[in-house]
């Protein structure tokens, strides 16, 4: 009966588990928009693309420029308030998205707002690929996909992520609608 015991309680043991692992499965976490543009010239050319995947806590975004695309070394790269690419400065694209009317800038201690973006690195054939994140989410409120839409704008400079209003990024030399 000593032996019996033990053995018993094994089965039991499995038994247990055995129904906790038929239970159904919980609700898988809910899949990430995503979204897609191509990048374009102030000639209107395509350049490269676009892939945004948005989830719960943030949105990636994937930017890939072709060799030629853009010239070499480092751009700023933000998203603007209006999904207009169609004049050749890229003006209609209006400000950076900022809800909260923060200050330019991701090293500004006002800051940043919801357009800022790390820097892109266009190597020396003029290529680019980077991956880079956001809190600014693509639907809702604040969302990039709002009533007039968003751009995101590749400038001729880097951003030195302080200075106002663009951190001194130069001229919008190419564009993507977020709609």
């Amino acid at each position: 009966m000593i032996r019996t015991l033990p053995l018993l309680a094994l089965l039991a043991t499995v038994a247990a588990g055995g129904a906790h692992a038929q239970e159904p499965p919980k609700e898988a976490a809910k899949a990430a928009e995503t979204f897609s543009a191509p990048i374009k010239n102030a000639k209107g050319d395509t350049i490269g693309s676009l892939a945004i995947r948005d989830g719960a806590n943030a949105l990636v975004l994937r930017v890939a420029i072709q060799p030629g695309g853009l010239p070499p070394g480092w751009h700023g790269l933000h998203f603007h308030a209006v999904g207009d690419c169609s004049d050749p400065k890229f003006m209609n694209s209006k400000a950076h998205v900022n809800h909260d009317q923060s200050k330019h800038g991701l090293l500004n201690p006002d800051g940043p707002d919801e357009g800022d973006l790390p820097n892109l690195y266009a190597a020396q054939d003029g290529s680019a690929n980077a991956e880079v994140w956001s809190e600014t989410p693509l639907n809702g409120e604040g969302g990039l996909k709002d009533g007039d839409g968003s751009a995101l704008i590749i400038h001729a400079n880097e951003d030195d992520h302080t200075s106002q209003p663009i951190g001194g990024a130069g001229d919008r030399i190419a564009c993507a609608v977020i709609k």
